[in-house]
């Protein structure tokens, strides 16, 4: 089998480090079995969360939804894209017309990366307690999906859809994580992926829709421990 896993929410908590525990045991999975990890963060980002060792026990690691693809430390495949100024004017319109307090905003709403964009109202700055009250409101007044849809409607060329828990992630058309099947996994039958974002908007709904249909399984998990959990159930060897 080979196993394709998302990062954030899915193997560790959202833009945290990887638990100590599942860690371990997940390192041992990475050594016994063919894994890929497929992420909307950077490489820097990733290796973070996961370590070093478990980034590059991955036979490949698609960052930035797949827009610059790392073999260990050697960069084998890249794709930039320039975000439209219209995009960027439009974006800062709607945080001027956000209810989220600015008084919690942290900085870094805009974040340019290889052949996408992230867009926070809250910033990719932001502490643990000003992710919790982002979280919460955004629950409430579902202003991601609001700017997502909107996005969709008004840019054509380009797709929005809800990255993390306070992201967007931005790209064209195409660039999202599902682009990975094409490049390497043609046939999914022996494929299992792992998402905590599958449903529709979601960053990885495209994706697990494209395992499925090339006939292998998509798993929508809440956090690492139902990941965890799932893999144990499966009696995958380690």
């Amino acid at each position: 089998m080979r196993y394709i896993f998302d990062v954030d929410g899915t193997l560790t908590p959202s833009r945290q480090r990887i638990d100590q525990g599942f860690e371990k045991y997940f390192m041992d999975f990475c050594e016994d079995n063919e894994v890929y990890f497929v992420t909307g963060s950077d490489r820097k980002k990733t290796i973070e969360q996961l370590g070093e060792e478990i980034y590059n026990r991955a036979v490949r690691v698609y960052n930035c939804s797949g827009n610059s693809v790392w073999e260990k430390d050697e960069l084998v495949h890249a794709k930039h894209w320039e975000a439209p100024s219209e995009l960027i004017d439009f974006l800062i319109k709607r945080m001027r017309m956000t209810l989220f307090d600015p008084k919690d905003w942290a900085g870094n709403h805009i974040e340019h990366r290889p052949g996408c964009l992230n867009f926070s109202v809250v910033g990719r700055n932001a502490d643990w307690f000003h992710r919790q009250k982002y979280i919460a409101y955004d629950e409430m007044y579902h202003e991601r999906t609001n700017i997502a849809n909107d996005i969709n409607f008004m840019f054509t060329d380009l797709h929005a859809s809800i990255g993390g828990e306070t992201g967007i992630d931005i790209y064209p058309k195409g660039w999202d994580k599902s682009q990975v099947l094409k490049m390497h996994f043609e046939d999914c039958s022996d494929v299992c992926f792992f998402g905590d974002k599958i449903e529709e908007g979601g960053n990885d709904h495209t994706i697990a829709e494209g395992v499925i249909e090339r006939g292998g399984q998509a798993f929508a998990v809440t956090d690492f421990y139902d990941t965890w959990d799932t893999l144990l159930a499966l009696k995958t060897p380690v």
